[in-house]
């Protein structure tokens, strides 16, 4: 407890068991400085504390016993691995000497989490537990962020030590600064360009490196496309900024960066979603990778330039050494592409899931967090809602976890001081729901203002989408045939739950919804042949001239 109180924490999520007892005794004696939230299920735990995570830039806390409760939070470890979201999870085990023994509730969570940690410790003595509890927060802080494990037997739990505060030099964190040499050429290869672009990622928003970002566009007029965990890093509204890039992207971000001449990457893992087919992204342009994690670079594609280091560093550095310029052609071909980006049709007479989102928008606001689950509501949310702050889009994007989004937002929701009011969305499909509707308990328990939106087409919208396109309508094991009545299941829970046919009853409903100050859920019928468009088939570049099919 006292080194959680040292590394700055005040709020975790758990679920208590016979292995971690002692450990929430502690919190019992310090509930008055570190205050818990216990989850309906160890997995909405993980997702809770990443959602902590992932709003604040903090490192999040979750604890679980050990057996199924460590087991249970493999999801939610995976998913902070993968987007790089620092995170400490302290997990319970059996007695030091029943360990290799199939001891009752016993797994080696350290084995099993091994390739989705950034590091794992076992404890064999309670002297180590303050050394180790401060190395785990500065490992998950450090460099390219995300989860470490500390795994506890009970009796190093139930032993007594005496703490000490820390000593001696802080842990040296972070990688080199860049070469300033590199950082010449690369400017060199920006100032020189005629069709300059810029592709941003995850790591720009994890750095805090939105206004240095936003600095270099405006210096050298150069546009930027940003990937599904960048959205919001700049506003939707800002002229240089293109938009979604990759499967889902649209038309003017994926045909720009195809047609540049410099392209500069900044905090992007460059993945299949984007880099569709390697050999073909870009081919005319001069790539210039900058990455806080060495290993991503020329990992997915070969670059010609590149810059390990922490990314708002490297762009503060860069910045002095790129000319002012402005590059009317540039942009003027850049507007003619925007006008061709696919706009969806409104309508009245059934609920359209981008009238859904813009109508999110307008009523929540520009201070509004979304949180989504993994599927078409996922990106619907990416491209219709108005992104205008860093840190208000939360979404399972490297992992994609069906499953997420509640925990999540309720992490987030409690993140929030009471007297924030920031709204908190979350969006999910009735696919994802059924996997986390259980965290409703949660939020009602601890009152967390979380408003659900059920995108409702009773089938699994996005694997669907891909059977259509491509396996000829063949629609297997797609449509669960469920009947669930989420109003009165919401009653059940304890929050008031609303369904919408229509866009007015939709306003109407999420209107009232921002009144209540406590979680509610909207169902939205929508029709289950909605499409998110546009689509870039994997592998298939030539579609990115042709986006709206």
């Amino acid at each position: 407890m006292e080194i959680l109180l040292e590394q700055g924490v005040d709020l975790v999520f758990g679920y208590p068991g016979a292995a971690v007892l002692h450990i929430y005794d502690a919190l019992y004696k310090y509930g008055g400085r570190i205050r818990h939230v216990m989850t309906a299920h160890e997995q909405g735990a993980a997702h809770a504390a990443d959602g902590y995570a992932r709003l604040t830039g903090k490192t999040g806390v979750v604890i679980a016993s050990s057996g199924p409760g460590a087991t249970n939070l493999v999801t939610g470890i995976a998913a902070a691995y993968m987007d790089s979201v620092p995170l400490v999870t302290i997990t319970g085990n059996v007695c030091t000497d029943q360990i290799g023994r199939d001891s009752f509730q016993e797994v080696y969570i350290a084995g099993i989490t091994l390739p989705i940690t950034k590091h794992n410790f076992t404890l064999r003595r309670v002297e180590d537990l303050a050394p180790v509890l401060r190395a785990a927060f500065a490992i998950a802080r450090e460099g390219r962020r995300g989860p470490v494990l500390v795994d506890i037997p009970k009796d190093v739990s139930a032993a007594v030590c005496e703490y000490c505060p820390p000593s001696g030099a802080p842990r040296p964190c972070g990688p080199p600064p860049p070469y300033e040499g590199g950082l010449h050429v690369v400017a060199q290869a920006l100032n020189n360009a005629r069709r300059p672009a810029i592709y941003f990622g995850g790591g720009v928003q994890s750095a805090g490196a939105g206004e240095e970002l936003r600095a270099l566009c405006g210096k050298g007029d150069i546009p930027a496309a940003h990937t599904l965990m960048a959205a919001g890093v700049l506003g939707c509204d800002e002229p240089l900024n293109l938009g979604l890039i990759g499967m889902h992207g649209n038309y003017t971000a994926n045909r720009a960066v195809q047609a540049s001449d410099a392209l500069l990457i900044a905090g992007a893992r460059m993945s299949d979603r984007v880099v569709t087919d390697p050999p073909r992204f870009a081919p005319g342009a001069v790539k210039i990778q900058i990455d806080v994690d060495a290993a991503e670079i020329n990992k997915n594609l070969p670059v010609d330039f590149a810059l390990a280091g922490d990314v708002k560093e490297i762009l503060a550095q860069l910045l002095p050494l790129i000319g002012e310029k402005k590059r009317p052609e540039w942009r003027a071909q850049v507007e003619q592409w925007r006008a061709r980006n696919y706009r969806p049709e409104d309508g009245d007479s059934a609920l359209r899931p981008h009238q859904i989102m813009r109508a999110i928008s307008d009523l929540a606001g520009e201070d509004a967090v979304y949180v989504t689950d993994v599927g078409q509501h996922q990106l619907w949310a990416a491209q219709y809602a108005r992104h205008l702050k860093p840190r208000s889009f939360l979404t399972s994007g490297g992992l994609g976890a069906m499953g997420f989004g509640y925990g999540a937002a309720i992490g987030a929701a409690l993140a929030l001081p009471a007297e924030s009011r920031r709204p908190v969305v979350h969006i999910t499909g009735d696919g994802s729901f059924h996997m986390n509707m259980n965290e409703a308990c949660t939020a009602v328990s601890y009152n967390a203002p979380v408003i659900t939106v059920i995108f409702n087409n009773q089938v699994l919208g996005m694997v669907r989408q891909w059977q259509s396109a491509f396996h000829g309508g063949r629609y297997c094991a797609t449509d669960p045939q469920r009947v669930t009545d989420y109003v009165k299941l919401a009653e059940g829970f304890g929050l008031p739950g609303f369904r919408c046919h229509d866009l007015r009853q939709f306003r109407e409903a999420f209107a009232h919804a921002l009144t209540l100050g406590g979680p509610c859920w909207i169902e939205c019928l929508v029709d289950k042949d909605e499409k998110v468009l546009p689509m870039v088939a994997a592998g298939d570049i030539k579609d990115i001239y042709c986006l709206t099919t």
